[in-house]
Formats: C-alpha cells, sequence, structure tokens
C-alpha cells in the first residue's frame, strides 16, 4: 500500500448530504426574503463556505450573507445535520483501512460541532485517528489549513480524498497526493482541471486506489431471534433500512431458506400437510438449509464486506427442536456445529417476547404454518430455551429488546443497542 495516511473530506465523500444542506440554505434564503431559488440551484452550497455561497448565489451582502448562516446553522442545528446518509461501501472501506494500519482523518470545511455529530451518529468516530474542521465563527475555512493540521497530527505518506477542486487544491498545497470522487457533488472535468493525481469513479475504484492488493475485512454477520409473533418482520425492515442509511451493502436472508435449493427444503420442513414429520428428520432438515445458506449466500457476502442480516440461525434451533421439540439443546447445538462451521453472528437481536404476548399477534397475522399450529406449551419450552441460552457466559453478542412495546419504541431501543455494538466491533 502506497499511502499510510487518509484524509477524507465529508460531504460528497463520505456522505450524501444535499438534502440538509439545501434544504437549511432556503430556509435561511426564504427567511431573508430571498426567495424563488430552486434546490437544485442550492446544490453549489455543498463544498464551499457558506459566507460565499450566500454572497455568490444570492447576491447578499456580507452583513446578510452573516445573517443568513446564522439562520442556515439554526435549521441545520436541529435536524439538517441529519438529513444525510453514508455512501454504500465506505462502512467497508473504513474497517479495511484500519484492518491494513492505514490512519484515517476527516478533513472537512464543515464546522466542527457538526463533523462531530455526524461522524458519531453515522458510525465514523470509531475508525478516526483525527477530525480537524473550523469553529462556528470561521467564514473562510481554507481546506489547506485543514490538511495542513491533519498532516502535523499524524504524518506518513498522506493522500487527500475529495469531491470537489477545494478538497484537490488544499491537498496539493501541503505537496500531497490526492483522490477527486466522481460520485459524489463534483465533475469529473473539475477535478482533474484541479490537478488530482487520481480519479474515482466509484467507492470501489477508491477501495482499489487505497487498497491495492491489501487483504480488505470481512463483513459483518447479524441475525434475529424470537419467538413466532415477537415482531421479526417488522423490525427487520428497519433494521436494514437504519444500516443502509450507514452505508453498509446489506444481503438480507432467512432461515430456513435462501438460496433456491434452502427454500425448497424451507416449503418442505414449513408445509402443513407433513405432519407426519419426525423431530429428528426437521432437526436435520433444518439444518441442512442452513449449510446450504451459509456456503450459497452467507460467506460469499461476508468475504465481499457486506452486511448480512439473517432471520434466524442457529439459535432458532436450538431453542425451538432443542427446547420446543424437547430434543435437547447441546445436541441440536452439535448437529449445527458441522454445518455452518465458524460462520457465527457478530451481532444477534433477539426480540424478547413472552408466548403469551406472541400468541395474539400469531393469531391475527396469517395462516400459520406446520410449526406456529403447535401447542402453547412447546413454544413456552421454545421461549424457556431462549432465556436459558442467552443467559450464558459469553453472550456479548446478543442485543436483548422488549418486543412488546410498540413499534416505535422497540425500533429505538434495537438502533440504539446495535451502533453501540457496531461501534464496540470498529
Amino acid at each position: 500500500m502506497k499511502y499510510t495516511t487518509v484524509l477524507f473530506d465529508l460531504d460528497g465523500t463520505l456522505t450524501r448530504s444535499e438534502e440538509g444542506i439545501t434544504r437549511s440554505a432556503l430556509y435561511a434564503a426564504d427567511k431573508m426574503g430571498f426567495t424563488g431559488f430552486t434546490k437544485e440551484e442550492f446544490m453549489a452550497f455543498i463544498g464551499p463556505p457558506l459566507f460565499e455561497s450566500f454572497k455568490k448565489i444570492c447576491g447578499m451582502t456580507d452583513e446578510q450573507a452573516d445573517q443568513a448562516t446564522a439562520l442556515y446553522r439554526e435549521r441545520f442545528s436541529v435536524v439538517g445535520w441529519a438529513e444525510n446518509e453514508v455512501y454504500p461501501g465506505i462502512p467497508a472501506l473504513l474497517r479495511s483501512l484500519k484492518k491494513n494500519g492505514v490512519k484515517i482523518a476527516m478533513a472537512t470545511a464543515k464546522p466542527l460541532v457538526f463533523a462531530e455529530k455526524i461522524a458519531k451518529r453515522f458510525g465514523f468516530e470509531p475508525y478516526l485517528d483525527a477530525l480537524i474542521g473550523p469553529g462556528l465563527d470561521k467564514k473562510h475555512a481554507g481546506k489547506a489549513d485543514i490538511v495542513a493540521e491533519c498532516i502535523r497530527l499524524l504524518g506518513g505518506e498522506v493522500v487527500m480524498v475529495g469531491d470537489r477542486c477545494y478538497d484537490v487544491e488544499g491537498g496539493a498545497a501541503n505537496g500531497v497526493d490526492t483522490i477527486g470522487v466522481t460520485y459524489g457533488y463534483g465533475t469529473e472535468e473539475e477535478l482533474i482541471a484541479s490537478g488530482a493525481t487520481h480519479i474515482a469513479h466509484s467507492v470501489q475504484e477508491l477501495a482499489d486506489i487505497l487498497l491495492g492488493d491489501a487483504p480488505r475485512a470481512k463483513g459483518l454477520f447479524v441475525t434475529m431471534e424470537g419467538v413466532d409473533g415477537c415482531g421479526k418482520t417488522t423490525q427487520r425492515e428497519a433494521l436494514v433500512a437504519h444500516l443502509t442509511q450507514l452505508g453498509w451493502e446489506v444481503q438480507v436472508t432467512r432461515e430456513p431458506g435462501g438460496d433456491e435449493i434452502a427454500e425448497k427444503i424451507r416449503h418442505l420442513v414449513l408445509d402443513p400437510v407433513n405432519t407426519a414429520m419426525f423431530d429428528e428428520t426437521e432437526a436435520y432438515l433444518y439444518a441442512a438449509s442452513r449449510a446450504q445458506n451459509v456456503r450459497a449466500l452467507i460467506r460469499p457476502a461476508l468475504e465481499a464486506g457486506k452486511l448480512v442480516v439473517c432471520d434466524r440461525y442457529v439459535d432458532s434451533s436450538i431453542a425451538y427442536q432443542g427446547g420446543g421439540r424437547q430434543m435437547g439443546t447441546a445436541r441440536i447445538a452439535q448437529i449445527n456445529k458441522e454445518a455452518v462451521g465458524d460462520t457465527i453472528p457478530e451481532i444477534t437481536v433477539y426480540l424478547r417476547m413472552t408466548p403469551q404476548d406472541a400468541l395474539a399477534r400469531r393469531l391475527s397475522a396469517s395462516e400459520p404454518d406446520r410449526l406456529e399450529k403447535e401447542k402453547d406449551s412447546f413454544f413456552a419450552r421454545t421461549f424457556e430455551a431462549y432465556e436459558a441460552l442467552y443467559a450464558q457466559a459469553g453472550m456479548e453478542r446478543v442485543i436483548t429488546v422488549d418486543a412488546s412495546k410498540s413499534i416505535e419504541e422497540v425500533t429505538a431501543q434495537m438502533l440504539k443497542q446495535l451502533d453501540a455494538r457496531l461501534e464496540a466491533l470498529a
């Protein structure tokens, strides 16, 4: 690897931020009586200092630009900073850089107070060795000075990554290589004219330039568990939406199921007509479906740096067949050991709900499958097996969420714990 220190611009390089920036700029201009502008016209606010943009785009005086900047921050500090999403593939890139011992900094002209909030909210903070940005009182935040401060703090073989000419010029002023990214808000022509050392048209191309032949970090494996009726489907959608906003490329799968072969096994094991199926047959079918899913979908996705979300995994078999079917949790764990090998989740979301509460939801949801037609005692044993499993030592991967609350409360509780776990795994 050529570069040992990578400096990232924020807007247009790490995050797609036009929603918060343009809305806040339009809010400020409207308050000042400068109306009739469109969101497209205000895309030019992304990159340059606000003060200069209000003067240039709106034709404001220095005094008016000062007032408009204050009004912009009035909205941006409350909601605008969070109207943001990370470009797909950025978390995998940051993890790979860290895996290879590269120092990482965020070098942004955005006021430091906002940059810090964004870094924490969108998962960058654990990867950063430095975060450099101006104070709120700074009207002209020169990128060259920001880059210089990063170099002073971190040293090494430095490269500046950004989407606008300001980023390229700031790096060049300090004698370091630059990478212009065209997936952001600048054009390729602008970046080339500014003298960018390299051009990257995607996050993947950026990763190839920065990492070369160096090893990539594997992705993360997240599973979701709980008795039938706990709300997994609803919360899975919220989980995937949140992870996507954080820039993860998410592979969603389920068990039993996954690829075409595993889905055929799913149909066989859950079909209500198969009432003569023996418990042992059921347990081995689940393990067979899992073995197929792990090799066909889960492992390839993890090798590609993706985050896999799987609706049920080994813990379900331990709870349902080991506890519910009374086959013994140790026995079921052993059956599945060879099926999955070392493919173990880093995070398990346990939507904890008693069988009594879950029963009411199950009955009102849909036509029950073969397992859902079991007696209450079966689900009571399943719940007890989950509780016993997750009470064991060494279960740091498990996030326990009270699923009896409202959908919104469950989602908030789940995502808060998820973010904390992701930070710990960075």
